[in-house]
């Protein structure tokens, strides 16, 4: 673990602290979920929806439509 951390260390201070990745700096930081995002996703999951049909049926899902 110890070593883990040293090597850590050392990338910080060879990279100038820049150890992320530069389009992980340039995320900006996500909002809290809803309780109805939440949901929906849950139902998402029980009905086994991935890909596009998932991204729709959260759309609607949220919107009140299903």
């Amino acid at each position: 673990m110890k070593l883990l951390l040293s090597a850590f260390a050392i990338a910080a201070i060879i990279t100038g602290g820049a150890v992320l990745p530069a389009h992980a700096m340039d995320q900006k930081p996500q909002k809290p979920r809803s309780a109805k995002s939440i949901e929906c996703s849950k139902r998402a999951d029980a009905k086994g929806l991935h890909g596009k049909e998932r991204r729709k049926f959260r759309s609607e899902c949220k919107h009140g439509k299903v």
